[in-house]
């Protein structure tokens, strides 16, 4: 059970980031408006408690292994909402910071 809530929460964490991230941008850099940057400063503040709801107790070690979901998010939304796509190298290295995550947030740990 703590998998499949470590994974989803990543997942929302990550909706909320990229989204909330992407929302500013658009409301200063395209000249959206200020409606946009305020969604996305919402958003940013409810990525930060969805972080805060991970099964693990190490501030540290959720961030660090949320990063790989972060790298790999960001090129899947760039993908899905502004038509970049990614290389291959883009999808290596997203790869990579996905199995280092895993290694973050799942490896077994004796008393720490």
């Amino acid at each position: 059970m703590d998998l499949l809530r470590t994974v989803v929460l990543f997942l929302l964490a990550a909706v909320f980031e990229i989204g909330g991230a992407w929302l500013v941008w658009q409301g200063l850099r395209e000249h959206r408006g200020l409606l946009w940057v305020g969604a996305g400063v919402v958003a940013l503040g409810l990525y930060g408690v969805v972080a805060a709801l991970q099964p693990q107790a190490s501030f540290g070690r959720v961030l660090a292994a949320y990063g790989g979901v972060f790298v790999a998010g960001s090129l899947v939304w760039g993908a899905a909402v502004d038509g970049y796509r990614p290389d291959r190298w883009d999808v290596t290295g997203a790869l990579v910071c996905l199995l280092g995550a895993g290694v973050i947030a799942l490896a077994p740990r004796t008393g720490a």
